[in-house]
């Protein structure tokens, strides 16, 4: 180790790594949160694409049709940006951008997490409206949503408010 390389990265956070090490960690980090997020995304996607088979599957009205429709192409999106940090990690092997690869994989992660939640929200709203009727399903999916904001937005800012103060307080 050399020049840079042997400092460690942030000395005040009570770890002793390197930014490299300190790299390595957070992208192994990131994989195993997008391997959690695959599989709930990628069942999600089969559930929609096996649904035309079904025998009432034609019984659809045609909001419900393009709401379907919407969904595939959600689930769609959402498995290909959650694929993507293999290809870019493939494409840039061995570049020494691992740093890079963490900040694009982090923002990967985020917007995965935005189009699930409205993929989330669709699908609640697609079977609640087929089920029960139009305005059982939008307040079912509006129920969801909140749920996903308090959860996935309200949460993490009041636990991150918290811990500054906490931080701040020392």
């Amino acid at each position: 180790m050399s020049g840079a390389e042997g400092v460690d990265a942030d000395p005040g956070d009570g770890r002793n790594e390197t930014a490299t090490q300190r790299a390595d960690r957070n992208w192994n980090e990131l994989l195993q949160e997008f391997r959690v997020f695959q599989t709930g995304t990628q069942i999600l996607a089969a559930f929609l694409l096996t649904l035309p088979f079904q025998q009432r599957f034609t019984e659809l009205h045609p909001f419900d049709v393009v709401v379907y429709l919407v969904l595939v192409f959600l689930a769609v999106t959402v498995t290909l940006l959650a694929l993507a940090p293999v290809a870019l990690h493939r494409l840039l092997f061995r570049q020494k951008a691992k740093a890079e690869l963490v900040g694009l994989g982090s923002k990967l992660l985020i917007i995965c997490l935005a189009a699930a939640s409205l993929l989330f929200t669709g699908i609640v709203l697609f079977i609640v409206d087929f089920l029960l009727a139009p305005p059982a399903g939008i307040i079912a999916a509006g129920c969801v949503f909140v749920v996903l904001i308090v959860i996935w937005v309200v949460l993490p800012l009041v636990v991150r408010s918290q811990h500054n103060r906490h931080i701040q307080g020392r």
